[in-house]
């Protein structure tokens, strides 16, 4: 898993993943995982599934060259509000995009380490051996 900033200033986290790597090979079989350790966790609530791909082509959006499918799985862990302003970094998503051979899995950087421990986890643990 390797961490950058997205336009200089989102830090995100992503793994480039062979589907011959994973005993995940599809996108669907994907968001099934992640909506188990979503499940699997009494601290996080599922919101929804963001078909990315299927909005951005009906509305005649670019889309690179390649990409198959992208979705977002949307939840929230959520432990406390501490303030108004948290709102703005909530609920958090975790972004499937199917390249043919490959996934791309990627998350911004949560401010709550066990998020970001969480979300890295369930990320690394689609890795065969």
């Amino acid at each position: 898993m390797k961490q950058t900033l997205l336009n200089d200033k989102y830090p995100v986290f992503s793994l480039e993943i062979r589907k011959s790597e994973t005993r995940y090979p599809t996108l669907e079989a994907l968001i099934d995982y992640f909506k188990e350790k979503i499940a699997e966790n009494p601290k996080v609530h599922f919101l929804g599934v963001f078909d990315h791909f299927a909005h951005t082509s009906k509305i005649g959006g670019e889309i690179m060259p390649g990409l198959l499918g992208a979705v977002d799985i949307i939840f929230c862990f959520g432990f406390a509000i501490p303030n108004p302003q948290v709102l703005a970094v909530r609920p958090r998503a975790i972004g499937i995009a199917d390249l043919g051979e490959r996934f791309v899995i990627s998350f911004m950087e949560a401010p709550m380490v066990p998020a970001n421990q969480a979300m890295t986890a369930w990320v690394t643990g689609l890795q065969d051996g």
